[in-house]
């Protein structure tokens, strides 16, 4: 075959894959057009023959939800009404308002915290406060949304509410004007024990690194000794905002984080750019299970470059990445457009929303589908699975008595009877109920209902069930009616046996009314197991050395836990909440 011919023959195969592809991109199209036109005729033919009157924009927003329901739970639908929710929660900090939070109650309206420095506070605004009125709205039948607006306003707009306090006979107003309310992203910092330098980072919206910054800022002129960061429940944010804060620690021109999706132009690959702030001290960085997205970025990358060393629980797992789209009528949607890779190359996303069940639900990337990776200095680590922690400190869970006191709302009652009594305490930190408050709070107990089923009431009631089921239930009844008392009775020492857990939870609630919420992070300093350990890692060097070259294992809190060189994500039950 001469040379023409192999052109010709080059030639009819270009023009045979460009027609493959017109074709497939025109029945693409064709397929768009058609589903298109077949929701806007059920749309249409719904809204001019359905029986009732119909809501249309709520009829669309159905619609549109369950379309997108059944791709992953981060790409969703805003209509134009949830824009300045969306953008609150997800994009900016700042409103205009009072600076408090509230709870209903009974279908009542109660004051949750007020925040130091605005004009709630500077009011004298109490928690524990019934709000009746705002600007003489009725606040009876209200729901949270509706109280919220009524409480948000622009910058500078007078408010009067009108106020129950228990203490006080009759209600009374307070003449308050509203103000920029700025939810930081630090919402602590400071020195802890061992002269270590500590940042509570609680998202990542805007200006979260430049908040790092500061407060990092603050403590280097402190001379710590380490810096323990708190990544704990921080559910992530703005990706750029999470490569700066590495870079707060780790040198310039180091590849930090690279989103790869399927459409070209939006892979991006994101590398630090300036000098680091502080590139030496031992480096802590805290994660629970509740850590997730732009936070597991901080912790997986300083992780994987062995900058710092990941103590508390195993992260979320949250390996993708959302760009929003502005749509017509001041709507947007937010479309999942990428997975993220950190430093190793691994990607932590923990749930493969492709590949589903029959039924719907989604299952965890397979175990045999986990791959290992290598940080920096050699360590294993590995994807599909959240970022694993160096050093593990298993959750403690408060006991059923602690948690029904906490949910019945009565630890916050007695927070208000105590501050009602106490015109002040000792600051924060050196703050502890004495036994004489504590046997006063078990007193107040006395005619309050905080009723709870234990576990072990749960196992016997069951044991009930399938013995009843059997008709074996009167052949054991004398015993099993012995071992209910004897649980019954067990469970009237509960306040004492969990006294020191239930004081912690008292002492928190009861420090917010005076030292408000840094008030709160100081009182659990001195029971925070994860930010002791953190202490304790950095100051022993030859261990904080050993761990991130990957080297044996450590004991944490009674528990052996390999570093991450020996642990696989596969072998990681243990530490399921």
């Amino acid at each position: 075959m001469n040379r023409k011919v192999y052109k010709r023959a080059g030639l009819f195969a270009g023009i045979a894959i460009l027609a493959t592809g017109i074709l497939a991109f025109n029945d693409d199209l064709f397929q768009i057009s058609k589903n298109l036109d077949v929701f806007a005729s059920v749309y249409k033919e719904v809204n001019i023959n359905y029986v009732d009157d119909i809501n249309s924009a709520r009829l669309v927003k159905t619609g549109v939800d369950a379309m997108l329901d059944g791709l992953d739970p981060y790409t969703e639908f805003v209509p134009e009404s949830e824009i300045e929710d969306y953008k609150l929660h997800y994009v900016s900090t700042q409103y205009g308002g009072i600076g408090a939070s509230i709870f209903l109650r009974n279908q009542k309206v109660y004051v949750s915290d007020v925040f130091a420095g605005f004009p709630a506070q500077k009011a004298d605004v109490h928690p524990g406060d019934q709000l009746l009125k705002i600007n003489d709205v009725d606040l009876k039948g209200k729901d949270n949304d509706q109280v919220s607006a009524l409480l948000k306003g622009s910058k500078g707009a007078p408010i009067k509410l009108l106020i129950k306090r228990d203490n006080t006979p009759q209600p009374f107003e307070k003449n308050l004007i509203r103000d920029e309310i700025k939810q930081p992203n630090v919402s602590y910092f400071g020195m802890v024990d061992g002269n270590m330098g500590y940042i509570k980072l609680d998202k990542f919206l805007e200006n979260s690194a430049a908040e790092v910054t500061n407060a990092l800022t603050e403590i280097k002129r402190k001379n710590p000794n380490g810096i323990i960061l708190d990544l704990r429940s921080n559910g992530g944010g703005i990706l750029q905002e999470a490569v700066k804060i590495v870079n707060l620690f780790v040198p310039r021109d180091v590849e930090i984080v690279s989103q790869k999706g399927k459409i070209k132009d939006k892979n991006f690959t994101y590398s630090t750019i300036s000098t680091p702030l502080e590139p030496n001290l031992p480096l802590v960085v805290l994660v629970n299970s509740h850590s997730a997205s732009a936070s597991e970025i901080v912790a997986g990358s300083l992780q994987d470059l062995d900058r710092a060393v990941i103590i508390g629980q195993r992260s979320y797992g949250k390996g993708l990445v959302q760009q929003t789209f502005n749509l017509p009528y001041n709507s947007l949607v937010k479309i999942t457009i990428a997975k993220y890779y950190i430093p190793s190359g691994r990607c932590i996303q923990e749930l493969d929303y492709t590949h589903r069940k029959d039924d719907g639900s989604v299952l965890k990337v397979a175990d045999s589908l986990i791959h290992e990776f290598k940080t920096k200095n050699g360590r294993s680590v590995y994807d599909g699975s959240g970022i694993y922690p160096d050093l593990f400190i298993k959750q403690e869970k408060f006991a059923n008595v602690t948690q029904a006191l906490v949910g019945k709302l009565l630890i916050f009652d007695y927070a208000t009877v105590y501050r009602d009594k106490h015109n002040k305490i000792p600051d924060a930190r050196s703050f502890k109920l004495s036994d004489d408050d504590y046997n006063d709070f078990i007193k107040y107990l006395a005619d309050k209902n905080y009723s709870y089923t234990t576990s072990s009431e749960k196992l016997l009631s069951k044991l009930k069930d399938e013995v009843t089921k059997e008709k074996q239930f009167t052949e054991i009844q004398a015993e099993y009616d012995g071992l209910r008392n004897k649980l019954l009775a067990s469970k009237k020492n509960d306040l004492v046996q969990h006294k020191e857990e239930i004081k912690q939870v008292l002492e928190n609630e009861i420090v917010s009314r005076y030292y408000y919420e840094k008030g709160r992070y100081e009182t659990n300093f001195k029971y925070d197991k994860e930010l002791a350990q953190a202490v304790k890692t950095m100051q022993d060097k030859a261990q904080l050395a050993s761990i991130l070259k990957g080297e044996g294992s450590y004991k944490v809190i009674g528990k052996p836990v390999l570093a991450m060189a020996g642990k696989k994500p596969a072998d990681k039950d243990s530490d399921d909440e």
